[in-house]
């Protein structure tokens, strides 16, 4: 046992040593170097029964210190007031173009079709696409045409800046957001040619039309549940550049509102981020259960106690770096580490249970799995 527990500090060595890195060197979108051109950007929003966040999100794109772009947004035949509140914004700023959108096709899921439609009528040299629940400051378009120009990127993603309120937020959000920057070393994503390496967040998601259309765009990834991520791995066999950075300070998301958001959001989610691969899914598991959750436990066994001690001092250290850095929640994230790692575990299981029974919905669709 007490090899393990030396095992363990080993792995949260490497774990923070990442950690570290990414405190110190991450790309961050607001640290965009100067804008050389000023190309014409499509920002594009799929929505659907979006009318409690689409009018925050126009009203914060529209405010963009950007002189060249145009706002489409998809209603994915929604049963609210989503249109409605678009168009009566399109009144007023013909930057601002509502698309309806056609009938989901078979093969497809719902927002992969939504996205393809938006990239069907966008006449930008540069797509963004982003969320309805997203809040875009001012810079965040020029930001994002920046680094792609200055880095000569076929593919930019952000990881958002996430507001958490209720607890199972607290708890989950910050986790997910962990095994990116605790796990990666975002720069290999520009600089490694490994899809394995690659990342991505669609609710900020960058591409120049060019390399869009060279990796076939979301008609490639039409049944993929985790489409962003398969796109970045597109984009890397194709010899497409890309980077993983992160959107502190710039683009705002609150994505979940509940418990029962949480637990079905992330349970539709997290098994895809392994390609619905069962034996590396299960590694990843047992990976947080035991360098995450097993100090907490081995400390209360006396000859265990020093080691757990320092595993669970590095832990700590960890989730502190990701709320300074990165706008994590401190107090939850520092004090409720380990209960954030087993209730993440515990989505995880149900998330490999309902892939297993093909039983999701989301947004009121079944969603056919089994890609």
């Amino acid at each position: 046992m007490i090899i393990l527990l030396y095992s363990i500090i080993a792995l949260l060595a490497v774990v923070l040593g990442i950690t570290i890195f990414n405190a110190i060197t991450a790309p961050m979108l607001k640290n965009a170097p100067a804008l050389r051109s000023t190309p014409r950007v499509s920002v594009l929003v799929p929505a659907r029964n979006e009318e409690n966040n689409i009018g925050a999100c126009l009203a914060s794109l529209l405010q963009q210190d950007y002189s060249n772009f145009e706002i489409l947004v998809l209603d994915d035949n929604s049963t609210d007031k989503t249109a409605e509140i678009v168009q009566a914004f399109a009144a007023q700023d013909l930057r601002v173009k509502l698309v309806e959108g056609a009938p989901l096709p078979a093969g497809w899921l719902g927002k992969n079709w939504a996205c393809h439609q938006l990239g069907e009528n966008a006449t930008g040299e540069v797509f963004i696409f982003t969320d309805a629940d997203t809040r875009i400051a001012p810079q965040a378009v020029m930001h994002t045409v920046s680094w792609m120009q200055h880095l000569r990127l076929g593919m930019l993603s952000a990881f958002c800046h996430q507001i958490t309120e209720t607890l199972p937020e607290k708890l989950a959000v910050p986790v997910v957001n962990m095994l990116v920057y605790s796990y990666l070393p975002l720069w290999l994503t520009y600089y490694s040619k490994a899809a394995s390496l690659a990342a991505a967040n669609g609710q900020w998601l960058a591409f120049t039309r060019e390399s869009y259309q060279k990796i076939g765009g979301h008609r490639v990834v039409r049944d993929q549940i985790v489409e962003d991520v398969e796109l970045s791995r597109l984009a890397k066999r194709n010899d497409v550049k890309i980077l993983v950075l992160s959107a502190k300070d710039e683009v705002f998301s609150r994505m979940y509102h509940s418990a029962q958001q949480v637990w079905e959001g992330y349970s539709k989610n997290l098994f895809g981020l392994m390609r619905f691969k069962t034996a590396p899914f299960f590694i990843i598991l047992a990976l947080l259960l035991v360098i995450h959750i097993a100090p907490y436990v081995l400390i209360f066994f006396t000859p265990f106690t020093a080691p757990a001690l320092a595993a669970i001092a590095m832990n700590i250290v960890i989730r502190f770096i990701l709320a300074i850095k990165f706008a994590q929640p401190l107090l939850a994230g520092a004090l409720l580490h380990p209960v954030g790692i087993a209730y993440t575990i515990l989505i995880g299981l149900n998330s490999y249970r309902w892939h297993k029974t093909k039983k999701i919905k989301w947004k009121g669709r079944p969603i056919e799995v089994g890609a």
